[in-house]
């Protein structure tokens, strides 16, 4: 458990260094990758551990037999988060965007419309304009430095046409961890307008400690009926290249909704995916509660620092790895600081606008680094932004 070890992941199809300059301009020679949501942490032991064993024996063919990796989700779920979760509930997705894809399919139809609460993960966005899915932008509100849904201004921008509703938990980009009262509001508003809730939890495995991620099952008992939650270990366990998600439903209609969905697109999951959850969710915890507790360490410096630049202001958050910081009072452009950011301290973060409304004046950086590359990014974004006053 290493994390200050700083591993040169450049030219080894790590997505978030050798697509950085095509995607920001900054190329991984000079610059800093702090956009793709992985970590540049090496996974756990018994991770690797497993993908060894497995190569050993030789056999890479069709995966079966899901029922040992159902058995740790629940288990996982049952300790960590204390929800009891059946393994019937339980299928498997080719990673959480993929099954959000499945619930579109399965509970829209080309045309209609989803609600996403922005700004929100921009996957989102790409997923239902490609499924030809509408999409309705409901703007969550700051107070006391934390975001907020408005659920009486959703209410009026309802057309009668909405058939899910999306809720990021905890909340990527803003680290929000939504408190049970909240959600549970949300559910009820959905069963007002006749709404599936759908509830990505894909960072409940990141909360800080000292802090509880809430599952919305939870939270909102009375959603049984129309609650879909889509998660993974990938996040929690840096093992997103297994692109292996988890679809969990308790009612047994909706779940079969979505088994035809799934036998529509045919397939089995990922063999090495598949073994890496099970590997994170058995043996994984010491693990875990070490990189949770250095994240943390990481945005407390980041946000005394970064917080720091005068017309800055760092979002507050208890859990992911994703600092949402607000350039707005600088004086300056999205353009001015988004050049700033990558020409200047040869950054590549995630421009605020891909997030959606409310995400304009914002970027998205990265955290889940070694400390020492994560102080060099704040020297540079320190000097790039050394003449505010």
């Amino acid at each position: 458990m290493d994390f200050d070890r700083i591993p040169n992941r450049i030219g080894t199809h790590a997505s978030k260094w050798d697509n950085m300059e095509g995607f920001s301009g900054v190329s991984p020679e000079d610059g800093i990758s702090m956009f793709v949501a992985d970590m540049d942490f090496d996974a756990a032991d018994c991770i690797r551990d497993a993908i060894r064993q497995e190569a050993e024996n030789g056999y890479l063919g069709y995966f079966g037999n899901v029922e040992p990796v159902t058995r740790a989700v629940c288990d996982w779920m049952h300790g960590t988060h204390g929800w009891d979760v059946q393994p019937d509930w339980v299928s498997y997705s080719h990673g959480v965007v993929s099954g959000f894809g499945m619930v579109l399919e399965a509970f829209s139809d080309p045309g209609e419309a989803i609600v996403l609460f922005t700004p929100v993960y921009h996957a989102f966005f790409r997923k239902a304009e490609a499924k030809g899915r509408r999409i309705l932008q409901s703007e969550l509100v700051q107070r006391d430095g934390r975001y907020e849904m408005d659920l009486d201004a959703l209410a009026g921008q309802l057309t009668g046409e909405e058939r899910i509703a999306v809720l990021c938990s905890p909340h990527n980009p803003g680290g929000r961890m939504w408190e049970p009262a909240e959600i549970s509001a949300l559910a009820d508003f959905c069963a007002e307008h006749d709404l599936l809730l759908l509830s990505d939890e894909i960072h409940m495995d990141l909360v800080f400690p000292g802090a509880r991620h809430v599952p919305t099952a939870l939270a909102a008992p009375q959603a049984t009926d129309r609650l879909v939650t889509i998660t993974a270990a990938s996040k929690g366990f840096n093992i997103a290249g297994g692109e292996t998600g988890f679809i969990i439903v308790e009612d047994a209609e909706l779940r079969a909704k979505i088994d035809a969905v799934q036998k529509s697109f045919g397939g089995t999951p990922n063999r090495f995916g598949m073994l890496m959850t099970k590997a994170a969710l058995t043996e994984g915890r010491a693990w875990s509660e070490a990189c949770r507790a250095y994240l943390a360490e990481n945005f407390a410096i980041w946000k005394e620092r970064i917080g720091a630049l005068p017309g800055v202001e760092v979002m507050d958050m208890q859990s992911t790895y994703l600092s949402w910081v607000d350039f707005s009072n600088t004086g300056m452009t999205p353009e001015e600081t988004n050049r700033r950011i990558r020409q200047d301290a040869r950054i590549a973060q995630s421009p605020g606008a891909q997030f959606g409304k409310g995400g304009e004046s914002f970027h998205r950086f990265n955290l889940a680094m070694p400390r020492a590359r994560l102080m060099e990014a704040i020297d540079r974004l320190e000097k790039a932004f050394g003449d505010l006053q």
